[in-house]
């Protein structure tokens, strides 16, 4: 039986490097399992989770021309289905409380202080909502900056 992409194959840990495992297959070669494919989590050292002459079950991920074979342990491992997640409510567009006031920059009862801003506001805003906010309020800042560096006579002011 030749070694395809894709099969699921039974193997035994032949040696441990910092950067994966060697695991020799039924039919005497050997595959390198990298240390990224051995575990769904952060893998930081391979002898954690992996000693000589273990008995893996492997799928095979590539086979290179000069006869290089890229194992994989994680993709073995069936993952429980996802749940679906909730359909949202409404239209998808403007689902926020404030879906009258698109943000605009004639709007600034909202803005409490300095620390004020989209940062106290609640969770339900839109990406478009926050993303306004945060125009409006950087544009308010540069703003406020070149006029204190006007009055400082900085950036190309006159030098006596």
């Amino acid at each position: 039986m030749a070694i395809e992409v894709g099969s699921k194959l039974e193997g035994r840990v032949t040696g441990i490097t910092h950067f994966g495992a060697f695991v020799e297959l039924e039919q005497g070669v050997t595959g390198l399992v990298h240390i990224s494919e051995i575990a769904d989590n952060y893998v930081k050292d391979v002898n954690d989770h992996l000693k000589l002459e273990d008995k893996v079950l492997v799928k095979v991920i590539n086979v290179d021309k000069d006869g290089k074979i890229g194992l994989s342990i994680k993709q073995t491992i069936e993952k429980p289905a996802e749940p679906a997640r909730p359909e949202r409510q409404g239209n998808g567009k403007f689902d926020s409380p404030r879906s009258g006031d698109r943000g605009g920059f004639g709007n600034r009862g909202d803005r409490g202080g300095r620390g004020g801003g989209f940062r106290n506001a609640p969770g339900k805003l839109s990406f478009e909502d926050k993303m306004n906010r945060f125009l409006k309020d950087s544009e308010e800042r540069i703003s406020s900056l070149k006029k204190q560096d006007s009055k400082r006579g900085g950036r190309g002011g006159r030098r006596d």
